[in-house]
């Protein structure tokens, strides 16, 4: 019984290790602005601006696949204004700005 435990606890500690290496190796980082620009959205997630929902357009957005916020027909123009004046004032990890026109 005892060697049982200590099999399964020594196990227990290789995997927790292995994961916590794994977690270190292949860790992506997140932009933080498509969270922002996908909160902005109205979230009906309706397709109509040619990408899967208001995340794929908020992603497309802040990766310069697209510049034009007008591509969100339900988006009121308050919203699209917000999201052009953050996207203009918050840089990406290398420093550089989204233009986007409204």
């Amino acid at each position: 019984m005892l060697k049982a435990i200590l099999m399964m606890l020594g196990l227990g500690v290789f995997l927790g290790a292995a994961l916590a290496i794994a977690a270190k190796f292949f860790y992506v980082k997140v932009d933080e602005r498509v969270e922002v620009v996908k909160m902005l959205l109205p979230g009906y997630d309706c397709g109509g601006c040619g990408y899967s929902g208001c995340a794929g357009f908020a992603e497309a957005l802040c990766n310069r696949k697209t510049n034009n916020v007008n591509l969100c027909r339900p988006s009121k123009t308050e919203g699209k204004q917000a999201i052009v004046d953050y996207l203009s004032k918050t840089p990406d990890n290398e420093g550089k700005v989204v233009d986007i026109k409204l």
